[in-house]
């Protein structure tokens, strides 16, 4: 991957579940010109499915609109229904990613890349579905705290979820770096987490901050990583 006009540093976002708060962090994202994946679980995109931590309401969004909500971001493979894939025979695995995808495709009109596992977790029998079916990147729970770029993208490791404490640290370090060779920040989470840990302004300070850099590519996880 080469970033655009030759920069060397990039931003990049993976959020999890397609659940109602993706609609105020995709705002927010649109608003600072900051680019996302978002990684679905296609048999549980309904309404119905929901569920309540610390009080707050946590739903699955319908289909209906979610093209037009996530336009301008990358639509990712997360499992067909969300289990853990290593708990399951290789039938449920094959089925869980392939039929995952195939929805996802048909919903968005796009060609799906990569993935975000659910739980994070995984065997070598996930990684050879994944491969078996074209999935190039796939991301795990694991924060790295550094920018380096990695070899393996099959297992997949994030600068950091947004409730590192050390979030605004590493972004002051990555935004006064003048690298000789190529950067990645790569941000993960569930945006449910914003309304149960009421801290939206951790993401929104984020985002200002990161924005509108001349020497930063700003783009999802397939333009930034493949």
């Amino acid at each position: 991957m080469t970033f655009p006009n030759n920069k060397l540093k990039a931003l990049t976002f993976s959020y999890d579940d397609g659940v109602e708060q993706d609609r105020r962090l995709v705002k927010l994202f649109n608003q600072y010109h900051l680019k996302c994946t978002f990684n679905l679980n296609s048999g549980i995109l309904d309404s119905s499915s929901q569920w309540e931590e610390q009080g707050v309401c946590i739903k699955h969004m319908d289909v209906p609109g979610l093209k037009e909500l996530y336009q301008g971001h990358e639509i990712a493979v997360h499992s067909l229904t969300h289990p853990w894939l290593e708990k399951e025979n290789l039938e449920t695995i094959r089925h869980e990613i392939l039929q995952d995808k195939i929805n996802l495709q048909t919903i968005f009109d796009c060609s799906i890349q990569g993935m975000a596992y659910p739980y994070g977790t995984y065997d070598d029998r996930v990684i050879q579905v994944l491969k078996e079916n074209n999935i190039k990147y796939a991301r795990t729970t694991i924060d790295t705290e550094n920018f380096d770029l990695q070899t393996n993208l099959l297992e997949l490791k994030a600068t950091c979820h947004h409730n590192n404490k050390n979030l605004m640290q590493l972004a002051k370090e990555f935004v006064a770096m003048n690298p000789t060779e190529q950067k990645i920040f790569y941000v993960w989470g569930h945006s449910y987490e914003f309304d149960v840990d009421k801290n939206w302004d951790v993401i929104e300070n984020f985002c200002a901050f990161m924005s509108g850099r001349d020497d930063i590519f700003y783009g999802t996880n397939s333009e930034v990583l493949l």
